[in-house]
């Protein structure tokens, strides 16, 4: 009988456990910027938030990323004053720091062809979930690395540094890229960990199906700057390459002239930003897409023309959204400045997180950092007074 009643009571207990809601997972922004780095913890509401920083003040950091794989170890890619370019590591959500014991450093070139030096690390990615502890990382000027082990060393990947064809490709070190030339938007297809893209500014976009030993370009209906020749890839640019999570067969692209869809298997790029305002264009840094819905994008606009000022069409702020694939665009600005805000958005420093609805977060030059909680239909300053944001990421912890 006792048995009957302690079988009875733990099943009620076990009952009354599963039917609780489970605890929504809290939100990580990192924001990266030319004086160090800050991390906004925000409860599942994100309604409050608690900052922990400045990490690495006064050091330039380019990019944080948490491993999705562990929900704690954060990555820095960082310039430094003292030791240069180097990559720093925490496995305790950035209490702690260590630099890596072999940062990102190309291999001496081959005869003939002329020796470069990174001069800083500018993407960082986490490889595959069934990968654990591999990531990749881009550099300045174009660099493709890999580590092994979590980020503590790092070697050249593939065969592109000394591939003639994409030394070709990449130019000189002073094309006229802000902060020089970049390899960026390294991505992985989470259905298969040898399938890769990356994107160079300038150089074009590349895929792999065989983990890196051969790479193509992928640069068919992408536009150049007029008076160009299209059929030379140094001279295309993409901005920012983004994987749809929802549907890995979709990517979106912000490129120096224009906005892009790409439906694989198709290799032809659309240039879907002729829909945006005219009086706005489609010129721009950033990309973002939604976690669950592969016809929903953002982009923040930014004055293109003349000299390229690189600021909010005239001095006004604010982001567009598409939920359609790119057919149609909806400006998003409640919140923001209505006027004489002369600051725009780096290529990473818009960043979306998984809530639902999604929150938006956008970094800007002059260092405040925008939140919405509702996919962008509202804005508020979640901080100010930064120094200008290289990069904003968001991630879900527990």
């Amino acid at each position: 009988m006792a048995n009957a009643r302690k079988a009875a009571t733990t099943s009620r207990t076990a009952t009354k456990r599963a039917s609780r809601p489970q605890a929504k997972p809290r939100v990580l922004v990192m924001v990266a910027t030319r004086k160090g780095a800050w991390l906004y913890h925000g409860d599942a509401a994100r309604r409050s938030w608690r900052t922990s920083g400045p990490h690495f003040l006064g050091h330039i950091i380019n990019h944080m990323r948490l491993d999705p794989r562990d929900g704690r170890t954060l990555l820095a890619a960082a310039k430094t004053g003292h030791i240069g370019p180097t990559v720093f590591r925490s496995t305790d959500l950035g209490r702690t720091w260590k630099e890596a014991a072999k940062p990102p450093a190309f291999a001496k070139s081959p005869e003939g062809m002329r020796s470069r030096s990174v001069d800083h690390t500018f993407w960082l990615t986490p490889a595959h979930a069934n990968e654990p502890n591999v990531w990749y990382a881009g550099t300045s000027p174009q660099g493709l690395f890999r580590s092994e082990d979590g980020g503590v060393t790092w070697a050249p990947f593939s065969t592109i540094h000394d591939d003639p064809k994409y030394r070709g490709w990449f130019g000189t070190e002073q094309d006229g890229t802000s902060d020089g030339p970049k390899l960026h938007s390294i991505l992985v297809d989470p259905r298969d960990p040898a399938h890769l893209y990356f994107a160079m500014s300038g150089g074009g976009i590349h895929e792999s199906v065989d983990k890196g030993r051969t790479w193509t370009p992928l640069v068919t209906g992408m536009e150049v700057v007029e008076g160009f020749d299209a059929a030379n890839i140094a001279f295309h640019d993409p901005h920012c390459i983004r994987m749809c999570p929802s549907n890995p067969d979709r990517l979106y692209q912000q490129n120096h002239c224009g906005i892009y869809r790409l439906d694989r298997p198709s290799r032809e790029w659309v240039r879907v930003g002729k829909a945006m305002p005219k009086k706005v264009g489609d010129i721009g840094l950033p990309m973002v897409v939604h976690p669950r819905d592969d016809n929903v994008a953002w982009v923040f606009p930014m004055d293109g023309g003349g000299v390229w000022p690189r600021t909010s069409p005239d001095g006004i702020p604010g982001a567009f959204v598409t939920r359609n694939g790119g057919k149609t665009w909806k400006r998003q600005a409640a919140g923001m400045p209505d006027g004489k805000a002369w600051w725009t958005v780096k290529r990473q420093a818009m960043a979306a997180d998984g809530g639902d609805p999604v929150g938006l977060y956008v970094g800007t030059t002059s260092g405040e950092l925008w939140a919405s909680r509702n996919e962008g239909e509202k804005w508020s300053v979640l901080a100010q007074h930064l120094p200008e944001i290289y990069a904003v990421e968001a991630a879900e912890i527990g």
